[in-house]
């Protein structure tokens, strides 16, 4: 297989290739395939004796004992050229940026090179109105189409008909490439593709379904059809004809119209024209009942209201309001419970509910009212209670206007009820204006009585609020007086709204009453006897109190029977006694009845106490010498209060002698005698020095105190050890060596006397040794 380019224009015979399948001396070689006589062999070379023309044979096929196949290889030597000589098309009013015709041209190179490679450009454009870019050519497809500033333009009556120059290039439009141009004419014409009329269509329609509807047409090339909006799906379809049906009845209440958008697309999907809309309007029917926007209305009227307005209900019907299928009449047809007379009313247009009696006074406290509301043939209903509220157009009254005499003994207990009394109000009970406030007027200006009233039943109590007293007020004249909580909005509180309460309070014999409950007193001791030191003091509005004591059982007080004077009887001695306690008894002159206080009687302190030494010192003694730290620890007291004998001074005569022996020194409460000097001659010294208290001026009290010292066993000084002398230890260990040494020496003397026996002689006796008995 082989190439060989066309138009060759060298020498002939044109070797072409050399056939290594045959033998060099093979020369009378036939093929066959070469009608034309083209080809031939020469010592194995193939050749060929004219040029080759692609596009009149492209290839050619020999056959020998093998077969060569010689392929034309091919060279651009041809100019393309327009299919059609006249080329012509139409273009519709309204048509989008899609080509409307195809310019096509031909080129005999092979289609598989660049050689044929087509490329479509526009020239120019005739006339150039109202833009000189109205068209637009594919450069690969020829395709011509608006562009968008064309669709947007196009006016046939603006310019009917287009002349475009048109050419094509082979080589991919290189430079270099073959091209020819042509004349495109393109006629604008009309268009029947609009908005379709609005279309009115009564709802509810009884069918048959489909309902056409309407209709559209594209009047150019081949289209489809399709809606779109906010509708539901399949309620509105259309044909391939452009017919638009209804297929379901329609609501106005839901929808009550449409925007159909009517999409024509060409059937390769792409969008020919922009979408025309078709608007559906949905008459209304009287299909909608009248409703209100609650079931159940509540208000309220005064007692006393005359023809007025209390309350307006409205109705809603969701029909066309343009229509008269939305005039609602209202009526009122039932009321419980019923009455003898009309007394409410509602207006037949406006749906206000009024008021028709002259007032509601003595009617039932509610009352439920049946209202309905009707357009041309249906209708609804709502109820509306109406409570009628309770004025204060009735003042309380009471019953008598005068209650009493009630007697109420003088020791009756605070809070004791004295009566109970009632204003009675028409009004409905319960109610603010059935509510009765009582107020005393008169005669409780010290506030002996308070009033308390019982709110569910309007009951009133007189109460007791102080103590009574017979002998101070004996009789209460009371005014009260009733009204209601809210102000009266007809007529006026008159006499039978005040009532008078007569008390009488009745004498009881009463007990004294002492002013104290306990009494405090101060004396000073040794005060002269008789004077007064407190008054009892008592009240009895019955008679006099009798004052006694008890308590006292040493008899220093006494007390006036009559007067409660507490006296001395005696000198009271604090140290003796500081406080006495005794009870003062006040007893009613004309019966038993009585009452008691304490008396607290406090002895004050005075300076008449001197301070004395405490102990006996007959056996206690100082070491002379002195020891260190060694004293006679001397103890005083003073009877009389801390504030006088509190703190007790020693201190030494003023004698130079005494002051140089002896030492006083203050040891807390105590003092310590000691000596002031190492040594006194042994002897039994005389110590004088006084004790004084801590009173001004101060009472005190001279000592002469005997102070033995001497040099008893007690007195002498203990043996100190010496330094490199033997200790105890060392003592008891030489005592043991030496008893032990002794009785050896004693047993061998013993044995000594056995063993050597002699006779003494009378003359030598007393120089023998006496015998030891052991």
């Amino acid at each position: 297989k082989i190439g060989v380019p066309e138009n060759y224009d060298g020498i002939f015979p044109w070797y072409l290739t050399k056939l290594h399948n045959l033998p060099s001396n093979y020369t009378d070689l036939v093929l066959t395939g070469d009608d034309e006589g083209i080809f031939g062999v020469d010592a194995q070379f193939l050749y060929a004796i004219k040029p080759l023309d692609r596009e009149k044979q492209p290839s050619y096929s020999l056959q020998q004992s093998f077969t060569v196949e010689v392929c034309v290889i091919d060279k651009n030597d041809n100019v393309p050229t327009f299919i059609e000589e006249s080329m012509r098309g139409s273009v519709q009013l309204g048509l989008l940026k899609i080509p409307f015709m195809q310019v096509e041209a031909l080129d005999r190179d092979d289609r598989d090179t660049a050689h044929a490679e087509l490329r479509f450009s526009l020239m120019e454009q005739t006339p150039r109105i109202p833009s000189s870019q109205m068209f637009f050519i594919d450069s690969i497809t020829g395709e011509v189409s608006l562009t968008e500033e064309g669709a947007s333009t196009l006016d046939p009556e603006m310019c009917g008909r287009y002349k475009l120059s048109v050419m094509v290039k082979d080589m991919g439009g290189r430079s270099n490439a073959f091209f020819t141009t042509g004349i495109v004419t393109v006629e604008v014409t009309g268009n029947t593709w609009a908005s379709p009329d609005p279309v009115r269509l009564q709802e509810n329609l009884p069918g048959p379904y489909p309902i056409p509807i309407s209709q559209v047409k594209w009047s150019g090339s081949q289209a489809e059809y399709s809606l779109d909006g906010e509708f539901p799906e399949m309620l509105f379809t259309i044909s391939r004809e452009g017919v638009i049906y209804l297929n379901a009845p329609l609501d106005r209440e839901t929808q009550d119209q449409f925007h159909i958008s009517i999409v024509v697309e060409r059937p390769d999907g792409r969008q020919i024209a922009k979408p025309v809309e078709l608007r559906v309007m949905v008459g209304d029917a009287n299909d909608n009942r009248p409703t209100f926007p609650q079931a159940q209305y509540h208000t309220v009227v005064k007692e006393l209201a005359a023809r007025t307005e209390i309350l307006t209900v409205q109705a809603a019907d969701n029909d066309d309001p343009k229509t008269d299928n939305v005039r609602i009449f209202y009526r009122l047809v039932g009321q419980i419970p019923e009455s003898p007379r009309a007394l409410f009313r509602v207006d037949r247009d406006s749906g206000v509910i009024s008021v028709q009696a002259d007032s509601m006074e003595g009617t039932a406290p509610q009352y439920t009212l049946t209202i309905t509301a009707e357009d041309a043939k249906l209708n609804s209903s709502c109820t509306v209670v109406v409570t009628v509220q309770d004025e204060n157009n009735n003042p309380p009254v009471f019953s008598q206007h005068e209650y009493g005499p009630f007697h109420i003994p003088e020791d009756a207990l605070v809070g004791t009820t004295v009566t109970t009394v009632l204003a009675r109000d028409a009004d409905v009970r319960g109610g603010d204006s059935w509510q009765v406030d009582y107020h005393l007027e008169s005669g409780n200006e010290e506030e002996v009585f308070s009033l308390v009233t019982d709110r569910q039943t309007n009951d009133l109590s007189l109460v007791l609020s102080k103590v009574l007293d017979f002998e101070r007020e004996s009789e209460y004249i009371l005014v009260l007086s009733a009204q209601n909580q809210v102000p009266l909005v007809r007529g006026r509180y008159g006499p039978l709204s005040t009532a008078t309460v007569s008390i009488y309070v009745d004498d009881v014999n009463e007990g004294p009453v002492l002013s104290q409950s306990h009494y405090e007193v101060t004396v000073r001791e040794g005060e002269e006897p008789g004077r007064v030191i407190a008054t009892i003091r008592g009240y009895d509005p019955d008679s006099h109190p009798i004052y006694s004591l008890q308590g006292d059982t040493k008899k220093y007080f006494s007390i006036g029977k009559y007067s409660g004077e507490l006296k001395t009887v005696q000198a009271l001695d604090r140290e003796e006694n500081s406080t006495y306690t005794m009870e003062v008894i006040a007893v009613d002159g004309n019966s038993s009845l009585s009452a008691s206080t304490l008396v607290t009687v406090q002895i004050l302190d005075v300076n008449d106490n001197s301070p004395v030494l405490v102990g006996d010192y007959s056996w206690k003694y100082l070491c002379t010498p002195r020891w260190e730290d060694q004293a006679l620890v001397l103890a005083s007291r003073d009877s009389d209060g801390p504030q006088h004998g509190g703190r007790l001074n020693f201190s030494l005569r003023s004698d130079a002698t005494v002051r140089r022996n002896w030492k006083l020194t203050p040891i807390n409460t105590h003092t310590n005698l000691s000596l002031n000097i190492p040594y006194l001659p042994p002897e039994v010294y005389m110590v004088p020095f006084t004790i004084s208290d801590s009173s001004s001026p101060p009472r005190s009290t001279f000592i002469n105190l005997p102070c033995p010292c001497n040099i008893r066993g007690n007195c002498k000084i203990a043996a100190k050890p010496l330094q490199g002398m033997p200790t105890i230890q060392s003592a008891v260990g030489i005592l043991l060596g030496t008893f032990a040494v002794i009785i050896i020496l004693i047993v061998i003397f013993v044995r000594l006397s056995y063993q050597n026996p002699k006779e003494p002689s009378k003359t030598s006796q007393e120089r023998v040794p006496l015998k030891i008995s052991i």
